[in-house]
């Protein structure tokens, strides 16, 4: 039997979503036993998410002042102490997973499996290369642990239908102190994350300006969306990079997704060919965008954008 361990990504007091994923992730690993283990100062209402996950039959609390804030260099040695006798090691594909993972594989001393999009055996997994134009087979060693991120935009989250137990643990580690926690800065926004958001809207460098994405934000608005944006915009200076989309930028599997102004070049189509509803507005109808778009809109943006907001 494989013995699951997933590495719960939460802030604020709440779950990240991406956690439920990777849980739907290891429960494709035959016979597997799932525990999940949250590092916070205090992770009450956390675990207490966790615990309802399906498929997840415990949660390991490590509760420490250090953990208040999720460091990757203070977690990574925690992680490693309470994996002892887990035969897999999980954490989500996203800045928090990229962070922290990589470490934990150092430590114990194994390579990493990134970006796992299936699971094919206990050992056996596919993940995406060459900027997702390809799909490798990736044989992990079988007489030692597996530490892997998981592509969560591969994954839809598991169920709320579980009712796993809820223990205290302790990691016996040396946390460093070469690494401490200053501050956050973050953009403050009422619009969904980015990454977890059921609908997404972008915009390309046809935009012209900063000035123009209004138009974007008041389109995504109506629709509830999220705001992203290709590398070619964030280049621009449009918006800020932690907006962009694609293989440099963020990995995204909305229901819907709305690219305007976006030409569709190789990294930015890695970053969304997850998505279930893709729709193209571009002027140029041989837009490389086009030929993975669901629903193509020829013509001028700012004439196209403003109609379908007054239309919704």
């Amino acid at each position: 039997m494989s013995k699951v361990l997933i590495i719960a990504e939460h802030a604020d007091g709440n779950l990240n979503p991406s956690t439920a994923k990777c849980v739907a992730c290891a429960a494709d690993i035959p016979d597997a036993e799932i525990h999940v283990a949250v590092f916070a100062g205090n992770s009450e209402s956390v675990a207490a998410e966790i615990a309802s996950l399906a498929s997840v039959s415990r949660v390991m609390r490590v509760d420490n002042e250090a953990n208040s804030n999720p460091l990757a260099a203070v977690i990574a040695p925690q992680v490693v102490a309470v994996a002892d006798g887990y035969s897999h090691v999980f954490g989500p594909s996203t800045t928090f997973g990229k962070d922290l993972m990589p470490r934990v594989a150092a430590l114990m001393g194994v390579n990493q499996v990134s970006d796992v999009m299936a699971v094919l055996g206990s050992h056996s997994f596919k993940r995406p290369i060459y900027a997702g134009n390809a799909v490798v087979t990736v044989e992990a060693a079988a007489d030692r642990p597996v530490v892997a991120t998981v592509r969560t935009a591969s994954y839809r989250a598991v169920g709320n239908d579980g009712s796993a137990e809820i223990e205290s643990g302790s990691a016996d580690a040396e946390i460093p102190s070469h690494t401490r926690f200053v501050e956050v800065q973050t953009g403050a926004s009422d619009r969904p994350d980015l990454q977890t958001a059921a609908k997404v809207v972008s915009g390309g460098r046809a935009l012209g300006s900063s000035e123009n994405f209004d138009i974007i934000y008041k389109l995504a608005d109506t629709l509830g969306a999220g705001v992203g944006a290709s590398r070619a915009a964030v280049d621009a200076g449009y918006v800020p990079n932690e907006m962009q989309v694609g293989q440099t930028g963020k990995i995204i599997a909305p229901d819907l997704y709305v690219a305007i102004g976006i030409s569709g070049a190789i990294q930015h189509l890695t970053g969304i060919k997850d998505a279930g509803t893709i729709v193209a507005i571009n002027k140029d109808p041989e837009a490389p965008i086009f030929e993975v778009a669901d629903i193509g809109l020829v013509g001028d943006l700012f004439s196209i954008v403003p109609e379908l907001d007054a239309a919704l």
